[in-house]
């Protein structure tokens, strides 16, 4: 699947209020209206202040780093449980997979958003 980078003439916005905006899943450009329409369906455009939100896609990154950042939670704090209470194979089950699963669907939209408003502050589009 062939796709072109542009680059165009609006200059970039400084990044970090873009990226924090996403994170919190609102408008990177106004910081006002919503990002996404349901869980991670981004919005088309923002019904704020209309920017145009669907050059700026995130595809697979937002999954990789959710995946990075539950794996630095739970892996350490697995580690300290059994190094320190040594516990049944069934509590560990019963613990670290409900914990992962609901740290990863917390973080996920919040990857995506910051990842969107990163992309919009540095102007990368993404046309198809």
């Amino acid at each position: 699947m062939a796709f072109e980078q542009q680059i165009l003439p609006r200059c970039a916005a400084p990044w970090f209020p873009a990226l924090m905006r996403g994170l919190k899943g609102v408008c990177p450009s106004c910081g006002e209206g919503r990002l996404f329409t349901s869980y991670i369906k981004m919005a088309h455009c923002c019904p704020r202040c209309n920017t145009e939100l669907t050059p700026h896609r995130a595809d697979d990154a937002p999954a990789y780093f959710t995946i990075f950042i539950v794996g630095h939670i739970i892996v350490p704090l697995m580690l300290l449980v059994e190094r320190g209470y040594s516990p049944p194979d069934w509590v560990h089950m019963s613990l670290w997979v409900p914990l992962t699963l609901l740290l990863s669907l917390l973080i996920l939209p919040r990857t995506k958003g910051a990842l969107i408003g990163l992309q919009w502050a540095l102007n990368v589009r993404r046309e198809d």
